[in-house]
């Protein structure tokens, strides 16, 4: 019988795989020119994967330090935020995670009794990441605009706050603007659940919201009086 996961494995597969997703992300949501991605597979699937340095350097990097607050258990969510020119969110795509036990620090790499084992999880992500593929046919084609970009925010639990570095590094994190976040959206956005996953020690869910502001991008008004959608 396979091992089940231990605690640190489904962290850093976790990690892993939200790093993968939000390449893929930026690829089908065109944030960039797609010659601009590589196609490659993970979880025995096609995904893409950015061939630009800074911007690998960037989402490595922003995944590494949301891991070292994902290791202290202060994280609620991780959102990929996309933008329009003017740094208006019109989607947010919003990774929850939730620690289902609590594991003793000496214990973290040890098997985890009526988890799921690491094959039946990459099972998981394959079919996370072929609904990301195939959210063009959910949300419709962003208006597209070079100007157009994306921002990582993590959201934290309500009684944490972001570890201070001890070095002389600047921190990894800024304030987010508050419209970015899951807690400034407003009343017309819509919420959409793409996946969840109970790995038996933490939970994930990935969940697409489009902001009232991508709605009034993609609707105009008709001259008689009615609302038609853009062509």
């Amino acid at each position: 019988m396979a091992d089940t996961l231990s605690f640190n494995q489904t962290l850093r597969a976790i990690a892993e795989f939200i790093e993968v997703a939000i390449h893929t992300i930026l690829y089908v949501r065109q944030i960039y020119p797609p010659d601009l991605f590589v196609r490659r597979k993970k979880y025995d699937t096609p995904v893409y994967q950015s061939r630009h340095p800074a911007l690998n350097e960037y989402i490595s990097g922003a995944v590494k330090a949301v891991t070292d607050e994902f290791v202290l258990g202060n994280v609620d969510k991780v959102v990929v935020v996309i933008k329009d020119k003017d740094h208006l969110a019109l989607e947010r795509f919003i990774f929850s995670v939730k620690n289902m036990i609590q594991v003793q620090s000496y214990d973290k790499d040890t098997s985890v009794q009526d988890a799921m084992t690491p094959a039946t999880l990459s099972q998981y992500f394959r079919s996370f990441l072929i609904k990301l593929t195939m959210i063009e046919s959910q949300l419709g084609l962003l208006e597209q605009h070079e100007e157009n970009s994306f921002a990582i925010v993590m959201e934290l639990n309500d009684d944490k706050v972001p570890t201070v570095r001890q070095d002389k590094n600047p921190p990894p994190w800024v304030p987010a603007d508050q419209q970015h976040t899951t807690s400034g959206a407003s009343e017309d956005s819509q919420l959409h659940l793409l996946r969840a996953v109970d790995t038996g020690i933490i939970n994930l869910s990935l969940a697409v919201q489009e902001s009232g502001k991508k709605f009034q991008k993609v609707v105009s008004p008709d001259p008689k009086g009615k609302e038609k959608e853009k062509t």
